[in-house]
């Protein structure tokens, strides 16, 4: 099956009909819970109360423990009436036999299989397209991001909000250069950005359907879904919580995928490096306009000047300028080509659920 442009209208749709868990879908009242009832009486019968959608990149080691958090945590505040769907995104470790075996004894996992790696952006894609919740959690399967935050974010959304959104208080395990790389970045892109895109803040968020359906709508390739989600509007507010270290692993996002990310959002989302080059093109002419004054009065007053310094200042100033601009255009010319290929934005090699599986140990 290939996740194409046109999301499936449903998982059902996508997987060729069948029950999606094999069990009854009708929501329960569980006892003790006030909060729940009232989510529950707010939701119809027979529809999810909230769906769940991580990307895994060679995750073996924290799997199985981010699994056991995120599905308590989605029943306290859900019941049973929930889904986690584990997007595996070409890992070259045991990722996904430990999804499979996971999903023998979870009927509310659903694992995705992508043909290859495709990056974080179109794993979640990927995973959005299948969710049926009324809710949905985007959350990484790091543990760095704490499953428990969905309470608090459930509880604002029940405010009335559209998207609640996990800013960064804090960021445990994480290095110097990384923070002050990612603090830089999102100052620049706040202030470059055409639309308000709120700082340190990652995918880790809670969506309604509405913005989901908009989203999958969205046939962009060079996919920034914070930014994307940003430009939808609506309602949206902020949860703040401590970001922690990884469970287990090293990270998979290297300093040229950050590098890449960080391109799509300001090309994205802004015009501004297009207008750097005016900035270049004016301060060429007037570093040019005295240049030239001084060349005619030094030829009509007949002094010899050398002049060597000045012409490799000159050619050097232009050369990097119009290299640089054309770097501008290019990164530009680059999404252009991209788009109108019209390419799919991901492909799935499998859907699984309580599929025999081998065992997720290392």
């Amino acid at each position: 099956m290939s996740g194409l442009l046109q999301q499936p209208a449903s998982r059902r749709e996508a997987e060729g009909g069948g029950p999606i868990h094999g069990m009854d879908m009708t929501l329960q009242d569980p006892p003790a819970a006030p909060e729940l009832q009232m989510r529950s009486a707010a939701t119809p019968p027979g529809v999810l109360v909230l769906s769940v959608v991580a990307p895994c990149y060679n995750e073996e080691g924290s799997l199985p423990a981010f699994v056991e958090r995120m599905c308590a945590a989605a029943r306290r505040v859900a019941g049973d009436a929930f889904e986690l769907v584990l997007v595996n995104d070409g890992s070259k470790d045991k990722t996904w036999p430990c999804i499979q075996a996971l999903s023998l004894t979870r009927p509310e996992l659903v694992g995705v299989n992508l043909s290859r790696n495709h990056g974080h952006q179109l794993a979640v894609t990927a995973g959005l397209g299948l969710t049926q919740g009324a809710r949905v959690l985007i959350i990484d399967a790091d543990l760095q991001d704490p499953p428990e935050v969905v309470a608090a974010m459930m509880g604002r959304m029940d405010e009335g909000y559209d998207v609640v959104y996990g800013r960064r208080h804090s960021r445990g395990g994480e290095s110097a250069f990384k923070l002050a790389t990612a603090k830089a970045f999102y100052r620049l892109l706040h202030s470059v950005s055409e639309v308000e895109i709120p700082q340190d803040v990652g995918d880790f968020r809670l969506m309604s359907r509405r913005i989901v359906d908009r989203l999958n709508a969205m046939p962009e390739q060079d996919r920034f879904l914070r930014g994307m989600v940003a430009w939808l509007g609506g309602r949206q507010t902020e949860v703040l919580y401590d970001r922690d270290a990884r469970h287990a692993g090293e990270t998979a996002y290297t300093l040229s995928k950050m590098v890449r990310l960080a391109v799509n959002g300001l090309t994205g989302f802004s015009t501004a490096p297009l207008k750097i080059a005016v900035v270049l093109a004016f301060a060429g002419i007037a570093l040019a306009v005295p240049i030239i004054v001084y060349a005619l009065y030094g030829a009509l007053m007949g002094h010899s000047q050398k002049g060597w310094a000045s012409l490799a200042l000159i050619q050097v100033f232009f050369g990097v300028g119009q290299l640089g601009c054309l770097a501008i255009i290019g990164a530009y010319l680059g999404r252009i080509y991209t788009q109108v290929k019209g390419r799919p934005l991901f492909m799935v090699d499998e859907v699984v659920r309580r599929a025999a599986a081998p065992s997720c140990e290392p």
